[in-house]
């Protein structure tokens, strides 16, 4: 059985998928018009985040080879040796929100880089180690930087993926669905009228 065949065609029906159409009609603008804020706001994070993750890989190739020519000079143990003391970085993270979207923004964060004095060793005795150490710190530094403009990014491109759906669900599925409801239950109704007032005729000959 059909949709079609499943509704009375009554004017009751008729009205009543009218409102619903109405009601669709003004939640496919909404659904529309957040979209466009939201790929408004994810193109403006996007740019400096483009900035900061070129800055993080230019960062990145610096480090590893750093740390190789420390590999190389001092070795495994004589570079874990030139990294002590071990610390444990702690980043102070509150909920926070755009556009609605819950993320995480941080609002503590640790001193990273490190001078001479803090690591316990001297640039003559351990430079290959210290270079590497001072890149991998400005590497860390540049990611905790960047973790909450990506997360925004992330999310905001969650949220404008799911409000497309939305409106391609209200749009090509929903809507085209009432407007054929509303085109069968209305031409049913004039034909009904129509026949009844063949009807009529006849009586009144009669």
């Amino acid at each position: 059985m059909s949709d079609l065949e499943r509704i009375a065609p009554t004017r009751v029906n008729l009205l009543r998928a009218r409102r619903q159409l109405s009601q669709v009609e003004k939640g496919a603008e909404l659904v529309r018009r957040k979209r466009e804020a939201l790929v408004g706001e994810l193109f403006r994070l996007a740019r400096p985040a483009m900035g900061a993750r070129t800055e993080i890989v230019r960062q990145a190739s610096r480090a590893w080879p750093a740390l190789l020519a420390s590999l190389a000079v001092h070795g495994d143990a004589g570079t874990r040796v030139l990294a002590w003391p071990a610390r444990r970085l702690t980043v102070g993270v509150e909920p926070g929100s755009v556009w609605g979207i819950p993320v995480a923004e941080i609002v503590e964060r640790p001193a990273v880089k490190r001078t001479p004095e803090a690591r316990g060793t001297t640039a003559a005795g351990a430079g290959a180690a210290v270079a590497a150490a001072d890149a991998f710190e400005t590497l860390v530094d540049l990611l905790i930087n960047a973790a909450t403009r990506e997360q925004q990014i992330q999310r905001l491109g969650e949220a404008v993926a799911r409000s497309t759906r939305q409106l391609r669900t209200l749009e090509q599925r929903i809507e085209p669905q009432l407007r054929t409801r509303i085109s069968w239950v209305r031409g049913t109704l004039d034909e009904r009228e129509r026949e009844e007032h063949v009807r009529l005729k006849h009586l009144r000959r009669g």
